[in-house]
């Protein structure tokens, strides 16, 4: 009997040194042969597009770390077989991160084989679906407003970034808890989007992305910045004393020239958000308050939903900046 064929998203490196583009192919014929060691097998029905994802599937050298593999840093599905307690076959089940789509073989597909610690419960309050649609942007929010609230910061929260997949949730998240949340987006069409998801106000990214002065005005208790360089460093200049920058992401630029001087006179903290690698106590916490904070009304008012064969052209899309909020891939369809 022959084995049951199945379709994922290759990423082909062109050279070892990985520093040209990539091929990438929707293949049709992968069996359960390719699949990588693992403890849990499982039948993926919805991953999502980051936009690690977007560098991914458009060749983009630096995030598939092997001369091939299946793209796609999330992927939620049923379990079929285990070699864990922790899970047993029919658990619905979701991985962000761990080195899925990097050096491992992804989400954007229809089988996958992860290791045991990687896999997390669905909340039983969440369709899979929706749990790609949080995917790594939501759980990547999630930990910036843990970290946020574990320095005990509230009150003016800035959001950079802010109609992207982290900036949407983060937004809904910060408002939600009872912070005033001002957005930061370079376009002004999202304006009524961003207060939608409860953004008091809506800046142009423009007053953030010039160098600026060491010390400006205190304006903001804390921020979630998705977007790195000078706009990070601004940022800084102009968190109050004892306040808490998240940073979590580089899609400006991953430089950053600023001064020490918050840090030493205003008491600033620069924390790194690492979505891949976080500890499994922490994705437990994170994903627990993502079903008790997020507005699963509100996040499936931001979320598309495409194809498998439809991914590359979203990855194509978010990199663009032609994206709000966040894109589905039901890996079936």
């Amino acid at each position: 009997m022959a084995e049951q064929q199945w379709r994922a998203i290759r990423v082909s490196r062109a050279s070892e040194a990985g520093d040209a583009a990539a091929r990438v192919d929707l293949v049709t014929d992968f069996t359960d042969a390719a699949l990588m060691p693992g403890d849990v097998t499982i039948d993926v029905d919805h991953s999502s597009i980051n936009y690690k994802d977007g560098l991914a599937l458009a060749g983009r050298p630096g995030i598939v770390r092997a001369s091939s593999l299946i793209a796609g840093i999330d992927l939620v599905g049923v379990v079929t077989a285990s070699g864990s307690e922790a899970s047993t076959p029919g658990d619905r089940v979701l991985v962000n991160g761990c080195g899925l789509g990097e050096t491992h073989h992804g989400g954007l597909a229809e089988r996958a084989r992860v290791a045991a610690d990687w896999v997390i419960p669905v909340p039983p309050s969440m369709s899979q679906p929706q749990a790609a649609a949080v995917g790594t942007a939501g759980f990547t929010a999630m930990l910036a407003v843990l970290a946020l609230e574990k320095a005990r910061v509230q009150g003016d929260i800035l959001v950079t970034g802010a109609a992207g997949g982290v900036g949407s949730i983060a937004i809904a998240l910060l408002a939600a808890l009872g912070n005033r949340v001002t957005a930061v987006t370079g376009r002004p069409a999202e304006h009524d989007y961003l207060r939608s998801l409860g953004a008091s106000d809506v800046l142009h990214r423009d007053e953030f992305s010039a160098p600026g002065k060491p010390l400006q005005s205190q304006r903001w208790a804390g921020a979630v910045d998705t977007v790195g360089g000078d706009i990070l460093a601004n940022v800084l200049s102009q968190v109050q004393y004892g306040g808490l920058v998240a940073a979590c992401g580089n899609a400006a630029s991953g430089s950053l020239t600023a001064s020490v001087m918050p840090f030493i006179l205003r008491s600033v903290t620069l924390a790194g958000i690492n979505s891949v690698n976080t500890p499994r106590a922490l994705r437990l916490e994170a994903w627990d308050r993502l079903a008790s904070d997020l507005d699963l009304g509100l996040l499936d008012s931001l979320t598309t939903t495409v194809p498998l064969d439809g991914a590359v052209a979203a990855a194509g899309r978010i990199l663009g900046g032609q994206v709000r909020g966040r894109v589905v891939v039901d890996t079936r369809a």
